[in-house]
C-alpha cells in the first residue's frame, strides 16, 4: 500500500537551509514573479515625490497668480491664493512700458547665435578628440577640462577690460564672444562618440568616407539623442545669462530678457510686483515650450549607456 504524502507545500517566500537566494533580477530572467516592495517603502515613496513637486510648483504657482494681481490684492492680509480680481494688464503693461519686445529680439538673437557657435565647436572638437590621432590629444582634452573648474566669475574683470578696450561694449559681439564657450559640450559629446560602436566607423573608413561624410553621415545621425540634450542644456543657459550681459550693456539695444527683469523692477520700484511677475512668466514661457519638444530626446541622450540590455 502507497504511504501518503504527508509533507508541506513550502511556504511562499521561504528559502530551504543551503540554497541560494535569487535576485529579483534573476527571477525576472527565469520568468518568475519579482518580490515587490512593502506598503511602507511605497508610502514613503509617494511622499517624497509628492514632496518634490511641491517644492518646484509652489514657487511657480505663486509666481503665475501674482502676476495676474492687483497692486492690493498682492499685500493681502491673510494672504489670497487665487487673484481678486485678476489684472491681465500687468501682462500689457510690461509690453508697453518695458521694452519688452526689444529684450526678447536680444534674447533671442545672443542664444541663437550662441547655440549654433558652441554646438557647431563643440561637436567638432569631441569628435575630433574621439577619432582623430593626434600629438597631445590627452593633454588638449585635459585642459578643456580643466575650464570646467574655473568659475566664470573669475573671468569677469579681465573679460570685461578686454572687451572695453576693443570698443565692443553695448555690441552683440561684445555679449556672445566671451560666452562661447564648448567644454562641456565637447565633454558630453566626445564621451557620446565613444561609445559609438567601432565596426560601424572602421566599415564607413572602408567605404572611403571623409571626415565630414563620417560626422554628417554616420556619426551624427546616431547622436540624435545625447545631440538633442547638449542643444537644450545650451539654450537654456544661454536664454538665462545674466551677470554678463548686465554687466557689458548699458541700454535695451543689446540687452538680454534677464537684464530686462532688473530694469522693470528698477522702474516699478520694490513694492509693484505684479508687473515684475508678468515679465518673468514671459521671460520663462520660450524656454518651456523649447523643454516640451526636446525633452524626450534629452532624458534619452543624458540617460544613454546607464543601462545595459
Amino acid at each position: 500500500m502507497a504511504q501518503k504524502n504527508t509533507s508541506l507545500p513550502p511556504v511562499p517566500g521561504s528559502q530551504a537551509a543551503g540554497e541560494p537566494v535569487i535576485s529579483n533580477a534573476q527571477r525576472k530572467r527565469n520568468g518568475a514573479g519579482v518580490e515587490h516592495s512593502s506598503a511602507a517603502s511605497k508610502i514613503f515613496g509617494y511622499l517624497s515625490l509628492l514632496i518634490t513637486v511641491a517644492v518646484i510648483l509652489v514657487p511657480i504657482y505663486f509666481i503665475v497668480i501674482t502676476s495676474l494681481k492687483t497692486y492690493g490684492d498682492v499685500y493681502s492680509d491673510p494672504i489670497s491664493f487665487w487673484p481678486q480680481p485678476l489684472e491681465p494688464g500687468n501682462y500689457s503693461r510690461v509690453m508697453e512700458v518695458s521694452g519688452f519686445s526689444n529684450y526678447l529680439r536680444n534674447s533671442i538673437i545672443i542664444t541663437t547665435v550662441l547655440t549654433i557657435i558652441e554646438v557647431s565647436l563643440g561637436v567638432l572638437s569631441a569628435y575630433a578628440f574621439a577619432f582623430l590621432q593626434f600629438p597631445g590629444r590627452n593633454v588638449f582634452f585635459f585642459l578643456v577640462l580643466a575650464t570646467l573648474m574655473v568659475p566664470n566669475q573669475i573671468t569677469i574683470i579681465s573679460n570685461y577690460s578686454l572687451v572695453a578696450q576693443m570698443g565692443m561694449r553695448n555690441t552683440y559681439i561684445g555679449v556672445i564672444l566671451p560666452l562661447a564657450a564648448v567644454a562641456f559640450g565637447t565633454y558630453l559629446m566626445r564621451n557620446h562618440f565613444l561609445s559609438l560602436p567601432k565596426e560601424i566607423m572602421e566599415a564607413a573608413a572602408m567605404d572611403g568616407a571623409g571626415f565630414f561624410t563620417t560626422l554628417f553621415k554616420v556619426v551624427l545621425p546616431m547622436s540624435w539623442p545625447t545631440l538633442s540634450a547638449f542643444v537644450l542644456i545650451t539654450v537654456v543657459t544661454e536664454w538665462n545669462q545674466y551677470l554678463w550681459p548686465f554687466l557689458i550693456t548699458d541700454t535695451d539695444a543689446t540687452a538680454p530678457l534677464p537684464v530686462g527683469l532688473t530694469r522693470l523692477q528698477d522702474a516699478e520700484g520694490l513694492t509693484n510686483w505684479g508687473p515684475v511677475m508678468a515679465g518673468t512668466v514671459l521671460t520663462t514661457v520660450p524656454m518651456l515650450i523649447v523643454f516640451l519638444f526636446l525633452q524626450k530626446n534629452m532624458i534619452k541622450g543624458l540617460t544613454a549607456g546607464a543601462v545595459k540590455g
